[in-house]
């Protein structure tokens, strides 16, 4: 029996024919873990499926992973739909991937927790980055579709509440692949001419896949980087969107973010009425306090009669001037008094006064008075004064008293 030799290419060629034309093997749902994942600059992704006891090489080329909602990553466990087929160069058989689908929660959720853990990692969603928002906004912008009834209801609302604000409508489209990259532009766009004072940023209610475009990180970055304070107004309220995290402001509906935008001319009359009143009130009391304190002027003296308020103060005047003068004539005679007195109590002290008793003072040439006998010599030249004169003596004799 001769044996058909084949090259190995021509087998592997044959093997990739009869797995091609297996129907199973043609679509086929594989679920396991990734592992080994790379993502080449080609666009084409290669991994691996796992389970307890085998894996599965898998490649996902550009053109189906585009359509990806969410990355995958090692350690993920996935639903992986393709065809099952042989390379033929390498000889090994493996997963040709068209979709990818999280196992156990769906690809859009997965894909939007994703994203939220990688802007919140960036500080895209912290606090301290938004800004206020401005109390009476001359210009608000409306980044919506021009088609739906949301817009419609916004400007109902904003004509209602606020009609002094003008209202620019950016249209674009809020869903579909080209939405993301329409709503950025339209951001950057309103920032760059500063066309409004505030943006609105939003759309009706819908599903998670009509209201996707909001959870795209393109728009995200748009709002982040606004320097224009952002109201993201998208779905209804249970309804929450990567927008929502990022905007300055978040508004349950559309509606709603009409309703934040501006104030409510109806509350703001009220306001105005309050202050006017206030302000009445104060000026009434500031006016009866001037009018008591005319009063009170009017009925003084001075004004009443000048000349007898003249009067009454030349007397005040005369009486003060004769207080004055009565007061100095008597710190004048106190002082006269204890001048005297003084001068007597001196006059009494002085040595001379002695004299005029019949007594005499005796003093050494110098001058001084001399007490003792132990004060002068024999021959020593004294003066001895008296009360009608004096006389020149030399001492002769001295005897001191045992």
């Amino acid at each position: 029996m001769a044996q058909n030799v084949l090259s190995i290419t021509q087998l592997n060629e044959y093997i990739r024919g009869r797995m091609d034309a297996d129907p199973l093997l043609a679509q086929v749902a594989v679920r396991g873990e990734i592992s080994n994942y790379k993502l080449y600059p080609s666009g084409h992704h290669y991994f691996t499926l796992k389970d307890e006891a085998s894996a599965l090489k898998c490649v996902m080329f550009k053109g189906n992973a585009m359509r990806l909602r969410f990355r995958p990553e090692n350690g993920m466990k996935i639903i992986a739909m393709g065809k099952v087929s042989v390379f033929p160069r390498d000889g090994a058989y493996q997963l040709y991937c068209s979709a990818l689908a999280m196992d156990g929660v769906g690809d859009l959720y997965a894909a939007f927790e994703q994203l939220k853990q990688k802007l919140a990692a960036q500080g895209l969603f912290d606090p301290a980055h938004k800004k206020p928002l401005p109390k009476f906004p001359g210009t608000i912008g409306i980044v919506t579709s021009s088609a739906g009834a949301a817009v419609h209801d916004m400007l109902r609302i904003l004509r209602k509440r606020y009609p002094l604000s003008q209202v620019r409508l950016l249209p674009v489209r809020v869903q579909g692949a080209e939405a993301p990259g329409e709503i950025a532009a339209a951001i950057r766009y309103a920032n760059h001419y500063r066309l409004a004072d505030l943006l609105i940023v939003g759309r009706g209610g819908g599903s998670i896949e009509d209201l996707w475009a909001f959870n795209d990180e393109r728009v995200a970055y748009a709002i982040y980087e606004s320097q224009i304070p952002v109201i993201s107004a998208v779905g209804h309220e249970p309804d929450v969107t990567i927008s929502d995290f990022v905007a300055d402001l978040r508004a349950a509906t559309p509606s709603n973010a009409a309703e934040l935008a501006v104030p409510d001319q109806d509350a703001l009359r009220q306001s105005l009425d309050a202050m006017a009143a206030a302000m009445a009130t104060s000026f009434g009391r500031q006016l009866k306090v001037a009018r008591q304190h005319l009063t009170v002027l009017s009925q003084s003296p001075a004004l009443q009669s000048p000349t007898g308020y003249i009067e009454q103060r030349e007397k005040s005047l005369e009486l003060l001037k004769n207080r004055l003068i009565s007061a100095q004539n008597r710190n004048i005679t106190q002082k006269n008094q204890r001048y005297i007195a003084a001068v007597s109590k001196l006059d009494a002290m002085s040595p001379l006064k002695v004299l005029t008793r019949g007594y005499s003072m005796a003093q050494t040439e110098t001058g001084t008075v001399i007490r003792s006998v132990s004060q002068v010599e024999l021959g020593e030249r004294i003066r001895i004064s008296f009360s009608d004169g004096s006389i020149s003596a030399t001492v002769m004799n001295k005897e001191e008293s045992k």
